[in-house]
């Protein structure tokens, strides 16, 4: 059985893999420094936290389940205990991105990260349906990439992402720099900056006079009608009326050059400000 050496394990995600990790193939140590992680670990899943030496000794893979901006010091401070071959897991890609890591050519560096479950999905149980964030009820899809190290560590590590973000669905193949399009270019620079402003939409209107109630049930149900037929989840087309108001909305809302934040040096930069 393959040995996990998990860090930050009892912490805000490392519970989570702690908790995806019971009754898989794999045996996990798990390491956690705050006196609150070790005692959430030991009340919620009867699990033990050792030291980084313990943890680390025989290991043949290391998951850095700890913030974007630990992750270089903490890699730096066990870096000298891993042998040759060791796997390690880093959960975003960010810090890899930013050249985090240790300059080790001997280690396989994999970085794996959730899609996140869905909006348009066939989920019918409710405990399902209320996973926002998945990896408990909810299925949900992933993306994943061998950074450095042999080509058969990719299948090692992917079938190590299936457990810490089961249920999955489907599993993609991409590289750092695609990832870090993905996050933070593609879901939190552009999607996330957008819906803060469907929400001071809705704050605006509802300053206007508009029920606050009526304003969100108007938004996130056009929310769903106009997602499903702009990204093809359904056959159908926006009126004319609609239409036109893209036309003269896009150019109120939008830069004409936004699309910038894709470019190497913007992705770079707003990764470089959160690590």
């Amino acid at each position: 059985m393959t040995t996990i050496a998990l860090f930050g394990a009892g912490g805000k995600m490392g519970y989570r893999l702690s908790t995806n990790f019971r009754g898989s193939p794999y045996i996990v140590r798990h390491v956690e420094v705050s006196d609150a992680g070790r005692e959430r670990l030991k009340i919620g899943l009867g699990l033990d936290a050792v030291s980084a030496d313990e943890a680390l000794n025989g290991a043949e893979v290391v998951i850095l389940a700890v913030p974007d901006t630990h992750i270089g010091k903490v890699a730096a401070s066990i870096e000298g205990k891993l042998a040759p071959g060791t796997m390690v897991v880093v959960l975003d890609a960010a810090a890899p991105f930013a050249g985090h890591l240790p300059k080790r050519p001997d280690l396989t560096y994999f970085v794996t990260h959730p899609c996140h479950p869905p909006i348009f999905n066939d989920e019918t149980d409710m405990a399902a349906k209320k996973d926002y964030f998945g990896g408990v009820k909810a299925k949900q899809h992933m993306v994943s990439a061998l950074m450095q190290g042999p080509e058969e560590d990719f299948a090692k590590g992917e079938a190590i992402a299936k457990i810490i973000w089961a249920p999955v669905m489907r599993s993609h193949r991409v590289t750092v720099d695609q990832m870090a399009l993905l996050e933070p270019g593609l879901s939190e620079t552009v999607c996330a900056s957008l819906l803060v402003v469907m929400k001071e939409a809705v704050d605006e209107v509802v300053a206007r006079g508009v029920d606050q109630q009526a304003a969100l049930d108007f938004l996130l149900g056009h929310m769903n009608v106009l997602g499903a037929v702009i990204f093809g989840e359904t056959k159908g087309v926006f009126s004319d009326a609609c239409n036109k108001a893209i036309e003269f909305g896009k150019p109120v809302l939008m830069r004409e050059d936004w699309k910038r934040v894709f470019e190497p040096e913007e992705i770079a930069a707003s990764i470089q400000r959160i690590t």
